[in-house]
């Protein structure tokens, strides 16, 4: 499903990534653990094509990116931040006008329902609690249909009880919907938990565990 090959990515003139080589099968949870700089963010925005590679090679189906500080628009609802990942394959100019089609917001309905949200739709984002912000972000990732799941230190800013609810749905979504995911931790004990595989990053290069 994923295949990066040699992966080399220079950002500001300094090396930041060096010959990073990883592989993460359908229905797999792979960890990338590390102390903070050495590279986890950066690797995780080259493989959804928001950094360019020096070097290397990338073998990737559609992406989505689970950012840390989950990046909802705060004044939109729940369901609205959801609706927004079906942009890429419905356009702009109806959203814009607020005629979201019908089949889309069933959908969003039930990506909420998936993380735990439906109740809370229509409730703006700036009111959901940080553990429902981010399981509000998993679902417009789910919105997206994309077959690998991204996810740049989900839990960093979560009490133990929420981080482990975002892991645990990150995993279900893993066994028992096929994708892959690759997720950044800075929590061995959660990588140990609910990762498949762990892999380390320190500067930049991935290092035997």
């Amino acid at each position: 499903m994923l295949r990066v090959e040699g992966l080399v990515v220079a950002l500001q003139g300094r090396r930041v990534l060096h010959g990073i080589s990883l592989a993460v099968a359908p229905g797999e949870v792979v960890a990338i653990e590390g102390p903070s700089g050495a590279g986890k963010t950066t690797l995780l925005r080259a493989i959804a094509g928001l950094v360019p590679a020096e070097a290397g090679r990338i073998v990737a189906p559609e992406t989505a990116l689970v950012f840390q500080q989950h990046a909802l628009a705060r004044r939109l609802s729940a369901r609205d931040n959801v609706l927004v990942g079906a942009l890429g394959r419905i356009g702009f100019w109806r959203p814009a006008l607020r005629l979201w089609p019908v089949a889309e917001r069933a959908e969003a309905m039930a990506c909420l329902a998936r993380v735990g949200l439906g109740a809370l739709a229509g409730q703006r984002a700036d009111r959901l609690s940080g553990g429902q912000r981010q399981r509000a972000a998993v679902a417009r990732a789910l919105m997206q249909r994309a077959p690998l799941l991204l996810a740049d230190e989900p839990v960093a800013s979560l009490d133990p009880e929420n981080a482990a609810a975002v892991l645990a749905l990150l995993r279900d979504l893993a066994s028992h919907g096929g994708r892959s995911v690759l997720v950044a931790l800075h929590q061995p004990e959660l990588a140990r938990r609910y990762a498949d595989r762990r892999l380390r990053l320190e500067e930049g290069r991935l290092c035997r565990r």
